[in-house]
């Protein structure tokens, strides 16, 4: 156990440290850097295209899956925007079906575009099933999280302002009274800009191990391991 642990120290560390950099950009860049505003509250409103932090653990995670290396990343990039993509369908297509307050229209159109992005695995070992479900849940829950847009009327807010988010029939019914509130086309930019993030994360942080492997080498099995005594 303890040179199983060594070994993944590298890997340990430089995920431990981009994960901190990148919680400490994507939350600045979406309530400072990035915004609509002032809140007075010390934070401000995050515009229509945001970072969203979960959603690049998300893509991070599937790149490790997939196999960490650079075939890997290629697989999951592509896959997190075909899931993306089907995700953008979903909020499009469920409230032509059943708007506010029935859930079913959601429900069925997730259903059926969920058995799609399974059955397309058939197309081959390109296609990345886990990739593709990661990117498609990201919007399902980021939609919930804005407002959920088209299926409840100007969900997503009307005019990303701080004078929008003061009235209650253009702030939306984003979380925290409206602030996340975010049209369908930037829940699905934002989102898919993130997944892609996440890849990013991927690759940089087996750069980084293998750095911190070539400088801090583990010792071998040998060299850890008591000489008989005589």
């Amino acid at each position: 156990m303890t040179q199983r642990l060594k070994s993944l120290l590298p890997l340990s560390v430089a995920v431990g440290l981009l994960a901190f950099l990148w919680l400490e950009v994507s939350l600045n860049f979406s309530f400072h850097w990035f915004s609509d505003g002032d809140l007075g509250i010390g934070l401000s409103l995050p515009h229509n295209f945001h970072l969203i932090p979960p959603a690049a653990f998300v893509s991070w995670a599937m790149f490790f899956a997939a196999g960490a290396d650079r075939a890997a990343a290629g697989k999951v990039a592509v896959a997190s925007v075909i899931g993306a993509f089907s995700g953008l369908l979903l909020m499009w297509i469920s409230p032509t079906v059943a708007d506010l307050p029935d859930f079913w229209g959601i429900a069925a159109t997730a259903g059926v575009l969920a058995l799609i992005v399974t059955a397309s695995g058939s197309l081959g070992d390109w296609y990345f099933i886990p990739g593709t479900f990661g990117g498609f849940a990201t919007i399902v829950f980021w939609w919930i999280a804005t407002g959920l847009d088209g299926w409840a009327e100007g969900g997503g807010g009307v005019g990303n302002s701080v004078d929008a988010l003061g009235d209650p029939a253009t702030a939306g019914s984003g979380a925290f009274g409206g602030v996340l509130s975010t049209p369908i086309e930037w829940v699905f930019l934002s989102c898919t800009a993130t997944l892609l993030c996440g890849v990013l994360l991927g690759v940089v942080s087996t750069k980084v191990a293998g750095f911190l492997a070539a400088v801090f080498p583990a010792p071998s099995r040998t060299e850890t391991t008591p000489a008989p005594s005589a």
